[in-house]
């Protein structure tokens, strides 16, 4: 169950002393917004605290392995059955809100009639968003057919994507579904594959759960991620790439639609739930910048917007140095594509040697607790 670990370069970021006068920081209104937001949070997280109580309070491999004992004992459907299988459960997940008798395609985000699985080759197909081939399970019960990880897809579009990495592409083709252009793409040159915006973080935590799900116990796989570029012909149990799906889960909030396929998952069929969908920070405390630091969700969500309150980042946008203000750990300097550039200890980071464009500077507490500033450079 090792950790999948990654470098961070440290980079000539300019670094002073914090500052201590917050002329736009009122401690009070920050104090009773957080005692609200607390209240709030303790209040709704109910059921929640009691599935993930046993992962509580730890860190590292040690939280990986209660994420894994809470989530694997799930019920198994098979892939294609004359009883419930996994084309009757997409068509639940996956369905159409406004429209109850079509399913949504992921990476082209059209709206299809539900009815028409393959249909000759014609209709819609099942992706294994943690490629198949990845480990080699192929469409057996368990990792094969687990609906946490599988969803409605156009069947050229799907093979298309085939076993490609994820990764944002360098040489981009646009991927075509009936005509349209779906906003997701593959590297011309590389075995990538980006999907469209809106489902970045989707992807992410699908590939992060399971990950996490599956860790080589009874004859399953044993998935980890990695950063390594993997060729088509590598059955390896690896899929990639590792920064650039953290990213992806830090830029792309979990949205309703997630949330309401976690619940029908759990609730009707498998009876287990993606954690990184209830808790999308758990990706950090596992892979990310919260590594070594113990996970304490029954305050997090109160914890983090009040310590995202507390915090201002000025002038933005700007032209050289961006001021933090606020009491925090460390600030990590991404650019547009999610590369870390450097990381600082101090307030006032310098921009100045930095091309224009957007960046993206990812705020840590003393306590774990992180929040993400977008920052236009000029």
């Amino acid at each position: 169950m090792a950790n999948s670990k990654y470098t961070k370069p440290k980079l000539p970021i300019t670094v002073y002393k914090r500052l201590e006068n917050y002329s736009t920081f009122d401690p009070m209104k920050s104090k009773f917004l957080f005692l609200a937001l607390l209240f709030l949070t303790i209040a709704a997280i109910g059921q929640d605290s009691i599935y993930y109580k046993n992962a509580f309070n730890h860190a590292d491999d040690a939280l990986k392995l209660e994420l894994n004992q809470i989530i694997r004992n799930h019920t198994e459907f098979p892939y294609t059955s004359s009883s419930t299988d996994v084309w009757d459960i997409l068509k639940a997940t996956d369905k159409d809100p406004a429209n109850s008798d079509n399913v949504i395609l992921i990476y082209s985000g059209r709206s299809v009639d539900a009815e028409q699985e393959f249909n000759g080759g014609s209709g819609w197909n099942r992706e294994h968003v943690w490629a198949k081939s990845r480990g080699d399970f192929g469409t057996s019960k368990g990792a094969g057919t687990d609906v946490h990880h599988l969803r409605s897809c156009d069947i050229s579009v799907n093979s298309t994507r085939n076993n490609r990495n994820f990764d944002s592409c360098l040489t981009c083709i646009d991927i075509i579904d009936n005509g349209i252009n779906t906003g997701s793409k593959r590297d011309a040159n590389l075995w990538t594959f980006e999907p469209r915006d809106e489902v970045k973080g989707d992807v992410a935590r699908m590939i992060f759960y399971m990950a996490v799900r599956y860790e080589g116990e009874s004859g399953e796989p044993d998935l980890e991620l990695t950063n390594i570029l993997l060729s088509n012909t590598d059955q390896s149990p690896l899929h990639a790439v590792l920064t650039t799906l953290l990213y992806w889960n830090r830029m792309d909030s979990v949205s309703d639609w997630e949330r309401n396929r976690n619940d029908i998952i759990f609730n009707d069929y498998q009876h287990n739930r993606n954690p990184f969908i209830d808790h999308p920070e758990l990706a950090e405390y596992l892979w990310g910048d919260s590594i070594g630091f113990v996970w304490k969700p029954e305050v997090v969500t109160g914890i983090e917007q009040a310590f995202k309150t507390s915090i201002k980042v000025y002038p933005n946008p700007t032209i050289s140095f961006v001021t933090i203000s606020g009491e925090f750990k460390m600030a990590i300097l991404y650019n547009s594509k999610g590369q870390i550039l450097g990381e600082s200890y101090q307030s006032r980071i310098d921009l100045s040697f930095f091309p224009a464009g957007i960046y993206f500077i990812r705020i840590i507490s003393e306590n774990g607790q992180t929040a993400v500033f977008h920052i236009s450079k000029q």
